[in-house]
């Protein structure tokens, strides 16, 4: 996504005053290496805005218009995104941790190599949104829909996925490990690139209609305390 900027703004700790009186001008800016920690950004209008290696530790951004936003290198941990407009948004190489999403909007929104541990996604509207290379070990997605898309190196490691729709999707190299799949849906899924490690066999029943491969059949044996020649 190429958005342009009406300023580049580098290396500043900057206060909302400030990012309030740059968004006035109706053109998106670029912030690099700029220090947005603990910083309450909450409502503002920054569609199509640049954040490049800026730090957002704890900062706070609920209900935030951030539609077509580019986001790279970014470190937030615990950074509040509740209710945030994130649509068509581009996020790669960012480090939200234990960031809250709850509620916001991401259709259409692009996340790649990030990692997103302990994250809050639940309500998240994620309609085509596309997720690659991420780490949602100990996430919270409740509910979401992965429903036909080819999911590539995604680690779901004892994350919450509790009713989730995962119907025709394809797993590429991605893992399940310990994973919450109460209520999950499988039909016509494609698991044999997935770490199904820790899934019991009275999970296996929401598997029907799945393909996994051999290895894996007798993993999920395995779990009974059989042992598969």
């Amino acid at each position: 996504m190429q958005n342009e900027y009406l300023e580049v703004v580098e290396d500043k700790r900057l206060s909302r005053a400030e990012i309030e009186a740059l968004s006035r001008h109706g053109k998106p800016c670029r912030l690099l290496r700029c220090d947005l920690a603990e910083l309450d950004l909450s409502g503002l209008t920054l569609t199509g805005w640049g954040f490049d290696s800026c730090t957002l530790k704890q900062a706070e951004l609920m209900g935030t218009k951030l539609q077509a936003s580019v986001w790279a290198s970014c470190r937030g941990g615990f950074a509040e995104f509740v209710g945030s407009d994130l649509r068509e948004a581009e996020i790669t190489g960012c480090d939200f941790n234990n960031g809250n999403f709850r509620g916001a909007n991401l259709t259409a929104a692009k996340v790649l190599r990030c990692k997103l541990t302990g994250a809050n996604l639940a309500e998240v509207k994620s309609l085509n949104t596309s997720f690659e290379e991420t780490l949602f070990a100990d996430a919270r997605l409740p509910n979401f829909s992965f429903r036909k898309v080819v999911l590539k190196k995604l680690d779901f490691q004892m994350a919450d996925l509790r009713n989730g729709d995962f119907r025709q999707a394809v797993f590429e190299e991605c893992s399940l490990r310990d994973a919450n799949l109460a209520g999950c849906r499988f039909d016509g899924a494609d698991l044999r690139g997935a770490d199904l490690g820790g899934v019991r066999l009275f999970d296996a029943k929401q598997f029907k209609g799945a393909t996994i491969s051999r290895a894996q059949a007798g993993q999920l044996l395995a779990e009974l305390g059989l042992n598969v020649q």
